[in-house]
């Protein structure tokens, strides 16, 4: 298929993009390559993706309207993996109008994109902090998400909104993905495991938040980029059963469907930083401190729907996900 894939110099939409191309699939990546962490580390992965024969790089950024409509015309992709975003929890509180920008105006030219050009499946990257405040455990796509602790969370429940409007509409399917920290080779320099791998083979002091007692659901890239593929490949279809007396809100009348992707194995991050140093051989120095504003204490994913509708299941364990990562840490960064 032609597959247009957003954020493609990004650490999911990277893996996600190459993991197409090695199936066949010919692929349109899209990325503005910003500025939010180390642009080497992008241009690194671009690189990657150049390889492939059936890759074309795409440089401009999806809240440019015109721009983004005559890619789509031009292009005229069969399905659409929508990855980019304006990422991270503590930056939306510093940079507001950055979410806006990208998560706002880039989701709505990208539902255009797809209205406007026939696509058949659009598939988008939502996150598990539209839970929010939310305490029940493991989280279900049934809960309520209207208590949203960071703009960043606010801004993936407006996807959510948006694209069942596009489904209910005009008949596009779509299909969102609340994914649960994801981590591996290649990630983020601006998330946990990347940060403490990074200052522990430094032999400097790690902050540890909320005294070690947060709980993230960690879910390895490879799980992540099958559960994507997965759904992908199965077109989001309209619920027969569903009913605003009783509303599925992982469904809708129309072609609308929602799914948390995630390990369903939450682990505390006391436990997460010892994987860490027995990874590294390495003991951290720790500084203990409390929570931090739009933080969430704990996330645990419900995938039963997942599960029961692609077939995805989680197959790595955190030990052999952070093995794999401080192995490429090490190899990349020379260390």
């Amino acid at each position: 298929m032609k597959i247009l894939v957003t954020g493609t110099a990004g650490f999911i939409g990277f893996h996600l993009a190459r993991r197409l191309l090695e199936r066949g699939d010919e692929v349109i990546g899209v990325d503005n390559v910003n500025a939010y962490y180390d642009i080497a580390l992008k241009e690194a992965r671009l690189d990657r993706l150049r390889d492939y024969d059936g890759y074309t790089e795409v440089r401009q950024d999806i809240a440019d309207r015109p721009a983004m409509e005559a890619l789509f015309t031009r292009t005229q992709p069969q399905r659409v993996a929508h990855m980019a975003a304006q990422a991270g929890v503590r930056y939306s509180i510093e940079n507001p109008h950055a979410y806006v920008d990208s998560n706002l105006v880039g989701f709505v030219n990208i539902l255009e994109g797809c209205r406007h050009n026939s696509v058949e499946h659009l598939v988008y990257a939502s996150s598990s902090s539209v839970y929010g405040a939310n305490e029940t455990m493991p989280f279900s796509v049934q809960d309520n998400v209207d208590h949203p602790v960071s703009l960043y969370a606010a801004s993936k429940k407006a996807n959510e909104l948006m694209a069942h409007t596009y489904s209910h509409l005009y008949d596009l399917p779509t299909t969102g993905l609340r994914f649960f920290t994801v981590y591996g080779p290649w990630g983020r320099p601006d998330m946990a495991p990347f940060i403490f791998t990074r200052k522990i083979l430094a032999g400097e002091p790690i902050d540890v938040f909320n005294f070690g007692h947060h709980k993230r659901d960690f879910t390895y890239i490879d799980d992540i980029v099958e559960g994507v593929v997965r759904t992908l490949d199965h077109v989001a279809r309209p619920n027969p059963q569903w009913s605003g007396l009783n509303p599925d809100a992982g469904s809708g009348k129309g072609p609308y469907r929602l799914y948390n992707i995630g390990s369903n194995n939450p682990t505390e991050l006391a436990r997460f930083i010892e994987v860490i140093e027995e990874k590294t051989g390495r003991t951290a120095e720790k500084n203990y401190l409390p929570m931090q504003p739009g933080d969430v204490p704990a996330t645990y994913a419900d995938v039963d729907s997942l599960i029961a509708d692609v077939g995805y299941r989680p197959t790595t364990s955190l030990e052999e996900g952070m093995g794999r990562f401080v192995d490429w840490y090490r190899d990349f960064y020379n260390v």
